[in-house]
């Protein structure tokens, strides 16, 4: 599995944790949906999108959000030059004494089902991808629904309706949101049978490492050496 690929889950899994701290941030502060996005000179979905994780929004939207709670100096502190290497020929670069070594780890809470809403997440967003490159992926997915519907299964009758919807308008966002109906979509997807083995044993490698925690920063073996 290639660095991107390890990485592209790690960067969905910061996105929802963003969006949930800037949820719960509002609720805090006893703020709705409606006062925070007229603040933030938005509308209340792309607020939702926001707090849902989405990677759609630009970052400026995300900065609009985090200011008005508080909290844009948490991005300031990134875009700053506090987290900058020394100069050359200063002080700090000339000491003998090792680099700090900074490292945040990152894992998905499985306790809060957080593991499976991101694989199944991840597995659809590259599932989605895929279609959409090839009409292909499409109809294979049309075929096996038509096969789930023949076989009279009422519990899942209306999801599978609604997924004939999906599939024949392309509307993938109601697939890919971070509500309570898009993970029951999911849970009842045809779309996901499309991809291959390897696609799927990646993707379920990648949650496992997230379930381990990432480390975030400078590895151990990377501080300079002390000058002679």
């Amino acid at each position: 599995m290639s660095a991107h690929e390890s990485y592209a889950l790690l960067e969905r899994q910061l996105l929802l944790q963003l969006g949930d701290r800037l949820k719960r941030l509002r609720k805090a502060q006893r703020l709705g949906t409606v006062e925070l996005a007229a603040r933030a000179g938005m509308t209340r979905n792309t607020l939702r999108a926001v707090e849902s994780g989405d990677p759609a929004p630009s970052i400026g939207t995300y900065l609009r959000v985090m200011s008005i709670l508080g909290v844009g100096g948490d991005l300031a502190l990134l875009a700053g030059d506090v987290l900058q290497p020394a100069p050359a020929g200063s002080a700090a670069a000339r000491s003998r004494h090792p680099a700090p070594v900074v490292q945040v780890r990152v894992r998905a809470d499985p306790t809060r089902h957080q593991l499976q809403d991101l694989q199944s997440l991840a597995l659809h967003e590259e599932a989605v991808r895929l279609a959409k490159a090839d009409p292909a992926q499409v109809q294979q997915a049309k075929d096996t629904l038509q096969r789930w519907l023949a076989t009279g299964d009422v519990r899942s009758a209306a999801l599978w309706r609604e997924w004939e919807d999906i599939l024949k308008a392309g509307a993938w966002r109601k697939v890919l949101a971070h509500t309570r109906r898009a993970q029951q979509l999911r849970q009842a997807s045809p779309l996901v049978t499309t991809l291959s083995a390897e696609t799927r044993q990646a993707i379920l490698q990648q949650v496992g490492e997230l379930k381990k925690g990432i480390a975030i920063g400078d590895e151990l073996g990377d501080a300079p050496e002390e000058q002679p």
